[in-house]
């Protein structure tokens, strides 16, 4: 056997596995590597199964494997590296299946570069460690494996801009829905109200429509704002004084009754109910989750919000009986411009959502240095539950 020093470029010892070969025998060891990163970037208080954590990872590895040992020429190579856009779009992988799934599930682009990146660095500091020595074929492998996994990232980013745009044409097709409905109740009570024959009866009819209507244009645009505000840098500002949490759960339930004459709520406390709360936001923050509730509650049950607390902390849940929130929309219900889409029987028409509703309560719960959390199942139905320090965090914005 010729020392290490005179074996030839491009060939191997028994011990110095290929790239390619190294990938699809250490695939656990990689895919276990990847699946630590990948949970640091996953959603707050959602903990993703193993399986949908690694099934793409793995698939993503085994394609580049196989595009690792296709030989090609070199008009192939030079082909494959100017590829045009439109043509890696067209391609269906599960790179780009992941890049989709990615979006819906509430990751930012960021966020899915890095786990490409943390899958690069993992494979190559793997195969590196247990590589025998350079040479000029490790180093073409390389240059493989790097062609093919920077391929996998721009099927993966092409159609996460893709899902992004879908969700936001999702999203003007819903607010010019939503607000065409008030509109056009407030345009007939105005007709109705020009006729001189009007009663005083009617007329009184008429205004709580186009009350009720208006409060419901009002609570769009306040949550257009608050998302705004959101996108523009900075957590939702708060201003906490002494308040009692139970005061500001009755407003918020008084809120979701005129909005929902037709759904019964209950409240329930215990323990203590004095802190340092912005009443307002708060009571903004149960309003949006009992009207999202109300939206989606069962017929035999009421819709409850219930608020305990401690020398420490308290503890308000919503809770409703419906249709159970599939696991995977679980994981990305708190982001912006994302829509429920759970089967339901219930009469009457479809609701309709922007979807910022709850990312505003979530954003207002960290302002205070709370968390929010949500939970569904058929048979102990969906509860959000939030949970808010009693004290006042320092640094708050004031």
């Amino acid at each position: 056997m010729l020392p290490r020093a005179y074996i030839q470029p491009g060939t191997y010892e028994k011990d110095d596995m290929k790239l390619s070969r190294f990938i699809l025998s250490h695939m656990d060891e990689i895919l276990g590597e990847w699946e630590s990163f990948a949970r640091s970037l996953s959603i707050p208080g959602i903990l993703l199964p193993v399986a949908e954590l690694q099934d793409h990872a793995r698939q993503m590895l085994q394609a580049i494997a196989v595009d690792m040992e296709t030989i090609e020429s070199d008009q192939q190579k030079k082909e494959k590296s100017i590829a045009e856009v439109s043509r890696i779009s067209g391609e269906e992988s599960a790179a780009a299946t992941h890049g989709s799934l990615r979006q819906i599930s509430g990751f930012t682009m960021p966020q899915v570069t890095a786990e490409f990146r943390a899958m690069r660095a993992s494979v190559l500091r793997l195969w590196m460690d247990k590589s025998t020595r350079a040479s000029k074929a490790n180093t073409e492998e390389i240059l493989r494996f790097n062609e093919a996994i920077d391929q996998a990232l721009q099927q993966s980013a092409i159609r996460f801009s893709d899902q992004s745009n879908r969700t936001r044409d999702t999203f003007l097709a819903i607010l010019g829905h939503d607000l065409r409905s008030p509109l056009a109740t407030m345009t007939m009570a105005g007709a109705f109200l020009v006729r001189p024959t009007i009663d005083q009866a009617n007329t009184v009819q008429i205004g709580a429509r186009v009350a009720r209507s208006a409060a419901t244009m009002t609570t769009m645009v306040n949550d257009l704002l608050e998302y705004a505000r959101s996108q523009l840098g900075g957590a939702i500002p708060i201003r906490p004084v002494l308040a009692d949490i139970v005061d500001i759960c009755r407003t918020a339930l008084e809120d979701a009754s005129a909005a929902h004459p037709d759904c019964v709520f209950q409240l329930e406390t215990d323990g203590e109910s004095i802190g340092d709360y912005d009443s307002a936001r708060l009571a903004q923050v149960f309003s949006n989750l009992l009207n999202n509730a109300a939206q989606y509650k069962g017929e035999k049950h009421p819709v409850t919000i219930s608020a305990s607390g401690n020398a420490d902390a308290t503890i308000v849940q919503v809770k409703n009986y419906g249709p159970e929130i599939p696991r995977a929309l679980l994981a990305a219900i708190f982001d912006p411009l994302v829509q429920l889409s759970v089967a339901t029987d219930q009469k009457g028409p479809a609701s309709t959502s922007l979807g910022l509703g709850l990312f505003i309560a979530r954003e207002i719960t960290r302002s205070h240095g709370g968390t929010i959390d949500v939970e569904s199942s058929t048979e102990s139905g969906t509860i959000f539950t939030v949970r808010l320090p009693r004290a006042a965090i320092h640094g708050i914005a004031k």
